[in-house]
């Protein structure tokens, strides 16, 4: 990955509700931003039952709804090549941080995405999966504030980096 782009790899079980939700919202925000360009931009799931599938029709639906794209194809995470081309392994909740710690990840690369939603009262992004009601609504709320806020704290960090790099030059 070039130096000047940002990776940003989120992270579910199965990649195909919750992690694509969270990409195609991220690339969505990007792009209003115009800072496409900035980031190299994933996602995968810890399994790999759905691998070369698209998102749950639900997400498609609920991502339509507000002129969303879901790009992805279902993945497994790939420990070797994925934790060196990503800086920001972002997890929906607990159990997806556990399983990719395990696989190796630098834990100063792995963050919860609703830590990035200051009015959060829970930190993980619940599974729709087997949801009957408005599961599928509820997350994609969740995870259009936090990525908001995740951009916003990936463009300080960044900031910070540069304004460093600037006084020992």
């Amino acid at each position: 990955m070039p130096q000047d782009r940002i990776g940003v790899l989120f992270v579910c079980l199965g990649n195909i509700c919750r992690s694509p939700l969270a990409e195609g919202i991220f690339l969505h925000q990007l792009h209003n931003l115009d800072l496409s360009a900035r980031f190299d931009v994933d996602s995968c799931g810890t399994g790999n039952w759905h691998a070369g599938e698209t998102p749950d029709a639900r997400s498609i639906r609920i991502a339509q709804k507000h002129d969303v794209e879901l790009v992805s194809i279902a993945r497994q995470i790939e420990p070797d090549s994925d934790f060196s081309r990503f800086d920001w392994l972002i997890v929906m909740d607990r159990s997806n941080a556990r399983d990719i710690l395990q696989l190796g990840a630098d834990p100063q690369q792995v963050h919860l995405i609703r830590k990035f939603d200051p009015d959060a009262d829970f930190l993980d992004v619940p599974d729709p999966y087997y949801d009957q009601g408005d599961g599928f609504a509820n997350v994609y709320e969740m995870l259009e504030v936090a990525c908001a806020g995740l951009i916003e704290y990936i463009l300080k960090q960044e900031s910070a980096v540069d304004l460093d790099a600037k006084e020992q030059a």
